[in-house]
């Protein structure tokens, strides 16, 4: 299967960074090179970061951007290591960087990665394929309370409790092992008429659970802290998230690196001494148009926030 991926907000996230053409950038999250190529394109004698934990899409990205090769360097990791990787490379500093979260089309329309409920497969989601650790595991072998706190947590799904119940009773027989025994799962456990006019009653589900197996969430705050402190003055870092809990993360840690003083305001003069790291360039989140819409329709849930080093 050919690896298909449409960069979400693309104009959008690589105008946002205000590239320079001899400058260093990131792309965190490379899936199909469509942000990675739009960057590149403006380089002339900067180079190009490109992160991806899917050896599958490091592998496409090095043949599609091959005609660039003199300006990029691959990086077969999680974008959280971005410090330690810059360490290795010699590199302190970068003019910007663009992190498009979430799962890429091809992951979701390959079958065999078990990441969509719309096709039966075994139950996996690695976005790293060498990991050991995978979907079945989660359902298999959480506990119906553990299971529900990630439903619940990662999914905000209101049926959380009756889903993992359900999940739990069906392994007393023997272990899940597809995706579609798991959707047939979900079904039963959703109420019917519960969401007649909403999303696919597994789509909460299968977020939660792709959310555990990859640790999506865990690393981010400070992965965003560690990007943002590894920006040169006037660089920028453009995220795209794709759920309300990203978003928030993402939301919340721009402010807290843009506040200034942090002393209780009854103090006649600051002894925090703390300053600004930059400023948040996006008052509200940037989202798709609808032109992009109709051209993607999963772009629906994309929001892009953008910060700048002072």
């Amino acid at each position: 299967m050919e690896f298909h991926h449409i960069s979400v907000l693309l104009n959008e996230a690589v105008s946002g960074l205000s590239i320079h053409p001899d400058g260093v950038y990131v792309d965190g999250t490379m899936g199909g090179g469509g942000h990675s190529r739009e960057i590149l394109k403006q380089l002339t004698t900067g180079k190009l970061i490109g992160f991806d934990r899917d050896s599958e899409a490091i592998a496409v990205c090095k043949n599609r951007l091959s005609e660039f090769s003199d300006h990029i360097t691959f990086v077969n990791r999680n974008f959280n290591d971005i410090l330690q990787v810059l360490a290795e490379l010699g590199m302190e500093k970068i003019d910007g960087a663009v992190l498009d979260l979430g799962v890429s089309s091809y992951q979701l329309d390959c079958a065999e990665r078990g990441f969509s409920y719309n096709h039966d497969a075994p139950l996996d989601m690695r976005m790293d394929k060498t990991s050991s650790f995978s979907a079945f595991h989660v359902v298999n072998e959480y506990d119906r309370d553990k299971l529900a706190d990630v439903i619940f947590t990662y999914g905000e799904e209101r049926w959380a409790k009756r889903i993992a119940e359900f999940i739990v009773q069906e392994r007393e027989n023997a272990p899940v092992e597809t995706t579609g025994q798991l959707v047939s799962i979900i079904k039963k456990a959703v109420p019917k008429g519960a969401r007649s006019d909403g999303p696919h009653p597994a789509k909460r589900t299968f977020q939660a659970i792709r959310i555990e197996v990859n640790g999506e969430l865990s690393g981010l705050k400070q992965a965003l802290f560690d990007f943002i402190s590894c920006l040169k003055p006037g660089g920028r870092l453009c995220v795209i998230t794709f759920h309300s809990l990203e978003d928030r993360i993402v939301k919340t840690v721009f402010a807290q690196a843009a506040k200034g003083c942090v002393c209780p305001p009854d103090l006649p003069v600051c002894i925090c001494g703390k300053k600004p790291e930059g400023k948040v360039i996006t008052r509200k989140p940037v989202a798709p148009g609808e032109a992009e819409l109709s051209e993607n329709p999963r772009a629906r849930s994309a929001h892009l926030r953008i910060f700048e080093r002072l």
